[in-house]
């Protein structure tokens, strides 16, 4: 006869029958479960696929994270849902299910149509244990096929499938037990071990349903494969890092970067990239140990150290400064420092720096070291200046194939004796990134692998002869005795062994741009100045502490810090040679070497100045304000003159607006230009004469001098001194004009003289009588200067 799926007498319905149709939210807190450690009182149903799902934190999304009992399929959307109070099944299950040790309390049940059958999916409570169960009828509709195969409900935690209980033969209901376990997220069936290779994890779900779990050691760091690595190791070279999980990335700017900071104790480790020979790539220029009470301590280039801003001297023997012990070699500096019970050493060598943790427990580190592509979060400095990226030329001269091959040689002997010890992959990867863009100068290459052997030797394997064998100096000197200044860095010198400054390619482009070794020249009246930037010179080879002017005796004057080289000179000194044209003055000289022989052709390096010619504006004086003085500003130049009147020969008493002249007294009349080069400038009085109108162009007009001379129909008149200097003056007897005129007006015209040109010197004798008009002066250099009296 049939059988059919019946329900024990003794079952208890807790809640009425409900008859599911569509997305239902269905409570179950009357027969709360624990679901994998997960307890719940509410469930939501749904189809899916054909399939019937029962989740616990709503309906079933595939892209969401769910716990859900994924059931067989479902002929149509209609489910029956209950809930019994029951005891009887209870050593019928704990005889299928060994692990179950409480008594069943009660059950959800689910009702449906699955492939024809009615089939049943139950959630057993047991207290805090749960079971599943699994069963369909075994009545099948008359002309039908047969129907009589197994049905599959899988359980589900977090989307991803834990277990699986099969209803393989009618009316035989089928068990399981889901009380189990979570780990990370994940689920898991009591007395069963799972393995997540991406943490390196193991968990253990024992069969009272506790988890325990294994994992990488303090030292260790997983390699998202399963296996755990050693950790504490963090190398920076060049533009690179390369953290203490192995990662390696590499900085793209200028700016400053935590590599280390422990939180617990507010200690932060910084580097700060800048640039050398490329302005698209960086190089770690500098690390600084930051501490939240107490001195920083920065080391830099050439190995210096400097302890709250001050430089301190190390030699081999350590020496303690704000709980930091350090110690100075030929290779480098090296830090210890001990912080709330984690200890590293920091190693830097103007080129590379490498953090060593030795203890890492109960210590939350952030930084690059930690994370080397947490670039966002570690970077420091605020100028958005160091931010700005570069896009340069590709350089042709690289063989990115060749460099390959070069870098990989941290695989072959000596190396690879420590490639089980510390995975070489990572420092490949820096070599070849940074080499197959930036030129193999300045031991750049030998660096990388430098790098390696010195964390091989902090992990206990001294790579022996690796310089031979891979063709590199043993030394690690570079600029002895030198201190390259903020804008330099120390590398190769014009293509050879020697060392030196360099020119940072940033602070270098303008100069280059423009082909330059410095700023223009700084012109200013006679006088002028040139500065040189000192890496410029010495890139190309040029020793600028042997530079001169022409005068050999003239030296630049270089500042210490900068490297600045500047050479202050005049007209009339160091060599300069001065030249005109029609409009112009030309002051020029020349940086040259101070030896006799050169082999190197920029060592000449000559430079101008240029000036406007002098001009004098219209100047008006009046006897009755005497002495007048003007300030005359003329293109470039600027002086002053001066107009003054006096009746002794000495040019002692001047005369004034109480002054009263006789007739035929002799009166002497000086002309005086201040503020002009004298060695360079000569003021001529081309011409004076005398009006009875204040206007110099009145038709009565009587010439004392003219073309620089004096009249010689007047024997009164003397030209005294005229055109040696920028101080004139003459004299001659005081007249009036016929026409009974009370006043006399004395207006004078005076040109200024280049003495390169010539003899300022108006050329006056008796034969000439007057001297023929210069072509060094121009009508447009003419300064008119008139004083009155009134008779």
């Amino acid at each position: 006869m049939l059988r059919l799926l019946l329900l024990l007498f003794s079952v208890v319905t807790l809640a009425g029958s409900v008859i599911i149709t569509q997305k239902q939210q269905v409570s179950i807190a009357q027969c709360p479960i624990t679901y994998y450690t997960e307890k719940y009182t509410n469930v939501y149903t749904d189809v899916s696929n054909g399939r019937l799902m029962i989740c616990f934190k709503g309906f079933y999304n595939p892209g969401k994270s769910n716990d859900c009992i994924q059931g067989p399929v479902i002929d149509k959307n209609q489910i029956t849902f209950n809930i019994y109070q029951d005891n009887s099944l209870s050593s019928t299950i704990r005889q299928k299910l060994k692990l179950l040790t409480n008594d069943l309390k009660c059950y959800s049940y689910f009702s449906f149509l699955s492939e024809g059958r009615t089939t049943a999916l139950k959630l057993y409570q047991f207290g805090t244990q749960t079971a599943l169960g699994l069963q369909y009828s075994d009545y099948q509709q008359p002309g039908t096929g047969s129907t009589d195969y197994p049905r599959y409900a899988y359980t589900l935690v977090n989307n991803e499938q834990v277990h699986s209980v099969v209803a393989s033969k009618a009316a035989v209901e089928n068990y399981g037990d889901i009380t189990g376990c979570r780990l990370n997220g994940f689920g898991m069936a009591r007395n069963t071990v799972k393995s997540f290779p991406e943490t390196c994890t193991t968990g253990s779900c024992s069969s009272a349903a506790v988890v325990t779990s294994t994992t990488c050691g303090d030292r260790e760091y997983c390699d998202g494969k399963g296996s755990c690595k050693q950790r504490g190791l963090c190398t920076v070279t060049g533009p690179t890092v390369i953290d203490f999980r192995g990662q390696m990335n590499s900085v793209s700017d200028r700016c400053e970067y935590t590599l280390l900071q422990d939180q617990s104790t507010g200690f932060t480790l910084k580097a700060n990239f800048l640039e050398r020979r490329r302005r698209d790539v960086s190089f770690v220029d500098s690390v600084t140990l930051d501490f939240s009470q107490g001195a920083d301590i920065q080391l830099l280039q050439g190995h210096r150290v400097l302890v709250g801003g001050s430089p301190v001297t190390l030699s081999g023997s350590v020496q303690t400064f704000n709980g930091v012990g350090l110690s100075k070699d030929q290779t480098g500096v090296t830090a210890n420092i001990s912080l709330g019970g984690a200890s590293f050493s920091l190693f830097f060598d103007g080129t590379t720096a490498q953090i060593f943790i030795d203890v890492l427990a109960g210590h939350s580190y952030k930084g690059l070291c930690e994370n080397s592509s947490s670039f966002s979060s570690s970077k420091l400095s605020s100028d958005s200046s160091c931010q700005q990226q570069y896009q340069e030329k590709v350089d042709n001269t690289v063989n990115c194939t060749a460099v390959t091959q070069q870098c990989n040689i941290l695989k072959s002997p000596p190396f690879s004796s420590c490639n089980a010890v510390i995975d070489p992959q990572p420092y490949i990867a820096a070599c070849t990134e940074t080499l197959c863009k930036y030129p193999a100068v300045d031991g750049l290459r030998c660096q990388f692998l430098g790098a390696y052997a010195k964390a091989c030797q902090k992990r206990q394997v001294n790579i022996e002869n690796w310089e031979t064998a891979a063709q590199c100096s043993s030394s690690t000197v570079m600029c002895p005795g030198r201190t390259c200044s903020d804008h330099e860095f120390c590398g190769q010198i014009d293509n050879s062994t020697a060392t030196g400054c360099r020119c940072r390619a940033i602070f270098a482009a303008p100069y280059i741009n423009s082909s330059s070794f410095g700023a223009p020249t700084v012109c200013q009246h006679n006088s002028a100045s040139l500065t040189l930037v000192g890496c410029l010179l010495e890139q190309r080879g040029i020793d600028y502490s042997l530079l001169t002017l022409l005068d050999k005796t003239c030296k630049g004057q270089v500042d210490e810090t900068t490297h600045l080289m500047t050479f202050n000179f005049t007209s009339d000194n160091c060599g300069t040679i001065v030249t005109t044209n029609n409009s112009q003055v030309i002051f020029t000289n020349a940086v040259t070497l101070k030896d006799k022989i050169t082999r190197k052709d920029q060592a000449f390096i000559e430079f101008s100045c240029l000036y406007k010619k002098p001009e004098v504006n219209h100047v008006a004086f009046r006897i009755q304000d005497s002495p007048v003085v003007q300030t005359v500003v003329s293109g470039d130049w600027n002086h002053t003159v001066t107009m003054k009147a006096f009746a002794d020969s000495m040019r002692t008493q001047m005369l004034d607006p109480s002054y009263q002249v006789q007739l035929n007294q002799k009166i002497w009349v000086e002309l005086k230009s201040s503020g002009l080069d004298e060695n360079l400038i000569s003021t001529v009085t081309d011409s004076c004469w005398a009006t009875n109108q204040p206007s110099s162009d009145s038709s009565q007009k009587y010439f004392l001098i003219q073309d620089g001379c004096a009249n010689f129909d007047d024997q009164t008149v003397q030209v005294e001194r005229n055109g040696d200097g920028t101080l004139n003056y003459f004299s001659f007897n005081m007249f009036k004009f016929t026409d009974e005129s009370r006043d006399l007006y004395l207006h004078c015209k005076l040109q200024l003289c280049l003495k390169q040109e010539g003899n300022c010197i108006p050329p006056c004798s008796v034969q000439t009588k007057r001297r023929r008009r210069s072509a060094k002066y121009h009508q447009r250099d003419a300064a008119f200067l008139s004083m009155g009296w009134s008779t």
